[in-house]
């Protein structure tokens, strides 16, 4: 163990408010302290140190370092651990992307009963990605997760309803999917929920789901979106584009605390 880090004792003498009130003092002390802890052999810590070295939280982003935690979770029987190696594999963060390999870690993990690694296989087997195209297998995996509150596999669903996917269209049924994943705070599902309110001539509802979605979305989202509404006849729904099209997230917080 580095010498920086606290020790085994440090670890098991620090009271419990006390080191909540470390680890939310800044990203660089809460690595220092999950570090510790991961390296003690706390499972929890294990899989988050692992999140950490990934996503570069309070430490130098590294993604081999962040799959070897990974792998070291899921050998020890972690679900979640499981599903992330799955995720390392799919999108070659750390190891060589190996797709098959990912669908093969998210089915056993699924098996076990991982609402995450449901979604994530049904993707797979949805778009054909290193196993068997299969709608029908993965919409039976979007229900399955979305009964264990998957607030992305609710969106999918709402998706499966509204483009009628070996099915009719569904569109009151879409609506209702999408306004589930739009509360548990699935971006996506805010966004089409916010689509169903303007078509119905709601601009202010609408507003406000797209300033819930566009808090959290990604750039390349806002982007989309922002075209998608400076293509339609309605005046009002093209306006609607310039809240996609606010500068940084910052902005976009605060004008949803405005509300």
């Amino acid at each position: 163990m580095r010498d920086d880090l606290p020790s085994y004792q440090d670890l098991v003498r620090e009271p419990a408010d006390s080191l909540q009130a470390k680890l939310a003092a800044s990203p660089q002390e809460a690595a220092r302290w999950v570090e510790a802890a991961a390296l003690n052999g706390s499972k929890p810590a294990i899989l988050n140190w692992g999140q950490m070295l990934l996503d570069g939280h309070g430490v130098a982003r590294d993604p081999e370092a962040a799959f070897r935690w990974f792998r070291i979770a899921a050998q020890a029987g972690d679900v979640d651990g499981i599903n992330m190696v799955g995720r390392c594999h799919e999108h070659g963060w750390g190891v060589p992307q190996d797709v098959e390999e990912a669908g093969r870690c998210y089915n056993f993990a699924a098996g076990l009963g991982h609402h995450w690694a449901m979604f994530n296989l049904a993707m797979l087997v949805l778009e054909g990605k290193g196993i068997a195209s299969d709608p029908q297998r993965a919409l039976s995996l979007f229900v399955r997760a979305a009964r264990m509150g998957n607030a992305k596999a609710m969106n999918m669903l709402g998706r499966y309803c509204e483009e009628g996917w070996h099915s009719r269209v569904k569109l009151h049924q879409a609506v209702r999917w999408y306004a589930r994943a739009a509360v548990r705070g699935c971006f996506r599902g805010q966004f089409h929920l916010a689509r169903f309110y303007a078509a119905r001539g709601d601009f202010a509802e609408a507003a406000g789901w797209l300033k819930h979605s566009f808090a959290v979305a990604p750039a390349d989202f806002r982007g989309e979106a922002a075209e998608l509404f400076d293509r339609h006849d309605d005046p009002a729904v093209r306006s609607l584009a310039a809240l996609a099209r606010q500068s940084g997230r910052a902005a976009e917080i605060a004008s949803l605390e405005r509300t």
